[in-house]
């Protein structure tokens, strides 16, 4: 086990998530909610289970495609989503 690799991750994935929609859909859940485990539970639950997805499909196309493209890729992809929510949120009014 590559515990530098492990922390990285956890460091980058931790801070990814502070305040995204997924935390405040929990927050929400929770303040809703009188069984306070069982929200944790589902939430963590999903986590898992999008953490599993995305290493094996990761994994995968580490196989086909170079690390490079894939992370040009993906900051292309990023860069684009930006600017279409920059053009296009909230001006359906």
């Amino acid at each position: 086990m590559d515990f530098k690799v492990m922390l990285t991750t956890f460091a980058m994935i931790f801070l990814a998530e502070l305040g995204d929609k997924t935390q405040l859909a929990t927050f929400a859940f929770s303040a809703d909610s009188k069984s306070r485990l069982s929200v944790f539970l589902g939430s963590a639950g999903a986590l898992v289970l999008t953490s599993l997805l995305a290493v094996l499909f990761g994994a995968l196309m580490g196989k086909l495609i170079p690390a490079n493209t894939i992370k040009i890729g993906a900051g292309v992809l990023f860069i684009l989503l930006g600017l279409w929510m920059l053009l296009f949120s909230g001006s359906s009014s």
